[in-house]
């Protein structure tokens, strides 16, 4: 049994940010990934990251049968690979809005403001254009602009701006709302995941050891405090590190609570019923789940100028040179270009998300449809639902018992029912009309509310956000405080989007780093 200062269960988003900052600090770690090595060229591609989706990267979470969504069974697909999430998804570099960070800090999270974190993500970044007072240069993210608009993205933007909709140069300035372009996670045409950026640097120091394709199964505790994990390797055989000064959880919002729960700490019922000894009681590790969920606004045309092909035969080959020789064209594309931050309820802030897919593309189970044509998305930034994770049984290898209680709120529904009527006002404009587009669904003879609730609960998704599962806070149902450490369980902390008491309004990868540098300092005194 091996012994480091920091043993890190998770090498995603946030687990490669702490490696970084405890090595470089001095400090032994062990980095636990449960997948393999993000050493395929589909994850570094830009554009083929889909590819990655349903292979061994990923895991493929599926939720109950959702009532909210016509009892269908919805994925959330989750990274599996060192890297995580920044290594399979879409690249975009979104951090939320101030008021998301402050209602943090309203709901007893102090230190957790705005004000607070805002530095934070600027220590972090690496921007190729913007130096402000909103953004940072030096870090280890790169930030880049994209290098290729394909023509439906960019025609999008100005539909968008012919309905009334201000362009926005930067989501992650002064003010979110508007519509353009998003940036990225990239450098180079080439992936900038947090393996990439900040693991890397750190990757060969004799004080880092990486075992991929290792699950944690449980945490060690003695006199009640986390002393280290035990873990299951590829060929089944079990291992144990002991930690010397601090476990931490970087697993997700799915995965981490399910850890907790199967090393006793979570709800003592429901442990009792598993036969689990409940060490410690909380009542909220798995509740509070969130995610952000969308539905699609499809527009076909005539004409092929969408994505659909451009991987096969002699479009394939094409883009591939044009990439393999300029780092350009199509394969330096994150796919999801273009959208906007719109406040669809006049309530003061943006409340709908717009991604913009240009090809026709359904859900994690259904994939691209047939014709040319485009998808803008709507999801709703502040779900009102809130979904449950607990345990099957007392196996790791058992899924998790996933009750997503997506649209069983009637806000959400009503989000989303804007949304849908501000994407289809928006591809009904001249600048999508000029490329041959008509409305494929929900359907030019669709016109009402119920329409379009109902187009929403047989069609909606999620855009795999997931939240929540072991809020930060200070009431019974919190998990951790405002340093991340799990109540009742010394040495034992939480870097991971499972500590967000609500969910950001945008995209979770930014903020999971941000997360997980504040655990950095947390943990260095720093702060």
């Amino acid at each position: 049994m091996k012994s480091y200062d920091y043993i890190i269960a998770g090498g995603g988003s946030s687990g490669c940010v702490l490696a970084n900052r405890l090595v470089t600090a001095g400090k032994s770690v062990l980095l636990l990934e449960a997948g393999p090595a993000d050493n395929t060229p589909y994850i570094h591609i830009p554009a083929t990251f889909v590819k990655v989706l349903g292979t061994r990267r990923t895991f493929m979470y599926a939720t109950e049968p959702e009532p909210g969504a016509n009892n269908r069974v919805l994925l959330v697909p989750q990274g599996r690979t060192l890297g995580g999430g920044s290594s399979v998804n879409a690249m975009i570099y979104i951090r939320g809005q101030a008021e998301d960070y402050d209602t943090w800090r309203d709901l007893g999270c102090e230190g957790w403001g705005y004000e607070d974190v805002l530095p934070v993500f600027r220590r972090s970044e690496d921007n190729e254009v913007l130096a402000d007072d909103y953004h940072g240069t030096g870090g280890p993210l790169k930030v880049s602009e994209p290098r290729f608009r394909h023509p439906i993205s960019a025609a999008f933007v100005r539909a968008a701006q012919q309905v009334g909709l201000a362009y926005s140069h930067d989501f992650n300035g002064v003010r979110q709302d508007g519509v353009g372009f998003y940036q990225t996670t990239t450098t180079n045409a080439r992936r900038g995941s947090t393996a990439v950026t900040y693991l890397k640097t750190v990757r060969r120091s004799p004080l880092l050891d990486i075992s991929t394709e290792s699950i944690a199964t449980k945490i060690i505790l003695e006199n009640g405090a986390a002393a280290g994990l035990a873990y299951r390797r590829r060929d089944g055989s079990i291992y144990e590190a002991r930690a010397k000064e601090e476990v931490i959880l970087c697993a997700g919002a799915l995965a981490t609570p399910k850890i907790l729960m199967l090393s006793g700490i979570g709800p003592g019922e429901m442990l009792a019923q598993h036969g689990i000894p409940v060490v410690r009681e909380l009542p909220g590790v798995g509740e509070n789940f969130q995610d952000h969920i969308a539905v699609s606004v499809y527009g076909i045309t005539d004409r092929p100028i969408s994505l659909k092909d451009q991987d096969k035969g002699l479009k394939a080959i094409a883009n591939g040179l044009r990439y393999l020789f300029g780092r350009s064209g199509l394969l330096s594309s994150n796919v999801v270009e273009s959208g906007g931050f719109i406040d669809t309820s006049g309530g003061g802030r943006p409340d709908i998300q717009i991604h913009v897919t240009p090809t026709l593309v359904g859900d994690a189970t259904r994939g691209q449809m047939e014709g040319h044509g485009v998808s803008i998305n709507p999801c709703i930034l502040r779900p009102v639902s809130r979904g449950k994770v607990s345990l099957r049984s007392n196996r790791v290898e058992d899924p998790i018992h996933f009750v997503g209680n997506n649209l069983v709120a009637r806000e959400d529904v009503d989000t989303l029912v804007r949304g849908i009527r501000l994407s289809r006002e928006i591809l009904a404009a001249p600048a999508m009309k000029a490329l041959g587009f008509r409305e494929l669904a929900p359907g030019d003879d669709k016109s009402s509310d119920a329409d379009f609730e109902a187009h929403a609960r047989a069609n909606a998704k999620t855009v795999y956000h997931p939240a929540g599962t072991c809020r930060m806070g200070r009431d019974r149902l919190s998990v951790v405080d405002n340093r991340l450490r799990v109540q009742g369980i010394p040495r034992l902390r939480i870097a991971d989007a499972s500590i967000m008491p609500t969910l950001v309004s945008g995209n979770t990868n930014a903020p999971c780093i941000m997360i997980a540098e504040r655990c950095s300092d947390f943990l260095l005194g720093q702060q």
